[in-house]
């Protein structure tokens, strides 16, 4: 019978815990640390280490690159940018926007884009902040998906579409556009999310963190990566020459699938990109701009970087993003987390633990079933 439902039971159980030995107790308190620390302790360690000290401004370069960013001619900007982009009505320039989310799309990912419409990218105010979505597209190649992009860009006025090719070795220039196109007309942001299309955002969760920053500028912040090591593999798309960028490790950035700049780094970074080289990946590209500048990447592991999380409702409530979210995922997590129903601490720890572990288990799932695929592909050759 159940300890809840009998007091006598209950009364018995307290007893025998009561009588437990000092060493039994040790040996309890133990095992709950060393579950704590394998579930948490990577995080901990990652908040420790890649907590950097602010970079120096004594630098005549970088003190060269904070002046121009302040003193910057937006005005000027838009005169020789606007006709770089097919952008939508929505523009934000006029506006007060508290963030800003800007989500690299695929051209033909409109089903994809529909459901962001219709579950996290739907926000448009979060405790009396204004939030605004956008999406970020380069050209497709063919005229008739161009027509596509064109009539929901005139239907739900939210796209962003660059003069280049959309494809894997114009993910650089893309993040460029998303940098100028900031600066130069919704100058008014406050904080910009930059975001990739398969993530799930908690923007009420985000926006409470920003909110609750003290520092005020120089927020570039995410999941920082590193000691990120070039490629140098010709034959490899990623591929960076040694001439273009020659030190043997990159500097530390926020991985590029979810990082939140505030409107100052924007800018700051606009200003620095003009002596960074667009081989490097594009979330390189923005963590070399904002070492020019003088700004130190913060790290959040509340950002999963490329991890997808185990979904339970109180701990999507908390954390910022998870990848690689299907579309039916998208729909019934969003429904839930959006329910208005707050999680009090404790429902909160025990969610941040269920999910913990549900991720660790998937992951070792995938695993096996790699090894698997790996060792069938090599007994057929």
């Amino acid at each position: 019978m159940n300890v809840r439902q009998n007091p006598q039971h209950l009364g018995v159980f307290l007893s025998q815990l009561c009588r437990l030995r000092t060493h039994q107790w040790c040996f309890i308190l133990f095992n709950v640390l060393l579950f704590h620390m394998l579930l948490f302790g990577a995080d901990l360690l990652e908040e420790y280490f890649l907590r950097s000290l602010p970079l120096s401004y004594s630098d005549a370069k970088t003190l060269e690159i904070r002046e121009r960013a302040r003193k910057l001619d937006t005005a000027l900007l838009k005169a020789n940018l606007s006709r770089s982009y097919t952008v939508s009505s929505a523009t934000c320039s006029d506006q007060e926007i508290f963030l800003l989310v800007l989500i690299c799309s695929s051209p033909g990912n409109r089903t994809r884009r529909n459901a962001i419409r219709q579950t996290w990218g739907n926000v448009t105010d979060t405790v009396g902040y204004a939030v605004l979505t956008l999406f970020v597209l380069g050209r497709p190649a063919s005229a008739e998906a161009q027509q596509e992009i064109d009539e929901e860009s005139q239907k739900h006025r939210d796209i962003i579409e660059g003069s280049f090719i959309d494809c894997p070795a114009t993910q650089t220039q893309k993040m460029m556009m998303i940098v100028e196109w900031v600066v130069t007309f919704c100058p008014h942001a406050r904080y910009a999310l930059k975001t990739d299309e398969e993530m799930f955002v908690g923007i009420p969760s985000l926006a409470g963190y920003l909110l609750s920053l003290t520092q005020l500028e120089d927020v570039y912040s995410g999941r920082v990566i590193h000691q990120g090591v070039p490629d140098r593999d010709p034959q490899s798309p990623s591929f960076v020459p040694i001439h273009q960028y020659p030190e043997e490790f990159y500097p530390d950035y926020c991985d590029r699938r979810a990082f939140v700049m505030s409107q100052d780094v924007v800018r700051k970074v606009f200003v620095a990109a003009q002596d960074v080289p667009t081989s490097v990946p594009a979330d390189v590209f923005i963590g070399i701009c904002a070492k020019k500048a003088g700004i130190t990447p913060i790290h959040s592991s509340r950002f999963s970087g490329e991890k997808h999380i185990s979904y339970n409702r109180c701990c999507y409530k908390f954390i910022f993003t998870s990848s690689n979210m299907n579309e039916d995922e998208l729909f019934k997590d969003w429904k839930e987390t959006s329910d208005g129903k707050d999680c009090s601490l404790l429902e909160t720890y025990y969610s941040l633990v269920s999910c913990r572990v549900l991720t660790y288990i998937d992951k070792f799932k995938q695993f096996n079933l790699d090894r698997i695929k790996s060792e069938a592909f090599h007994f057929s050759d």
